[in-house]
């Protein structure tokens, strides 16, 4: 496994990822564009790829701009392998090494994301974005 940065060579590969998902399907795959990804990975934030024999299985993206976590997904034959911990970690150190501001993100409630953030620290504070759970995290609590 080859854990980096994600370049816009990576937008083909992590598209194949975010479509692949059992949970938190997008409603329309038109809906995040290449523009989109390419935006959030060059002039937003940054992203970061799990790669294995040269595939992208999993990434994450964190927003700056937004201050919340704009993607993170495991292609399913991945999951449970702690590719999204990992992702997880990088992305979040990363995050409050550039800013000490609260960050957000939103996940379909009942879902195994759900559990994961829960398990990895965030606060569940209501819901947001049509019936999605909305958690936080602040930089005292990813410290900790």
């Amino acid at each position: 496994m080859i854990y980096r940065q994600a370049e816009i060579s990576d937008i083909a590969k992590i598209q194949i990822v975010r479509h692949s998902v059992k949970e938190n399907t997008l409603s329309n795959p038109l809906l995040v564009t290449d523009a989109d990804c390419e935006e959030f990975l060059t002039q937003r934030g940054r992203g970061w790829v799990c790669e294995i024999d040269g595939n992208i299985v999993g990434f994450s993206i964190v927003d700056l701009k937004e201050n919340n976590i704009w993607a993170s997904f495991v292609m399913p034959e991945f999951e449970e392998k702690g590719i999204g911990k990992a992702l997880h970690r990088l992305m979040m150190d990363w995050y409050f090494n550039q800013t000490k501001k609260m960050v957000w993100l939103g996940t379909a409630p009942n879902t195994r994301a759900e559990k994961f953030y829960e398990k990895q620290g965030w606060k569940n504070v209501g819901m947001v974005n049509k019936g999605e759970v909305k958690f936080e995290m602040s930089y005292e609590d990813w410290i900790r």
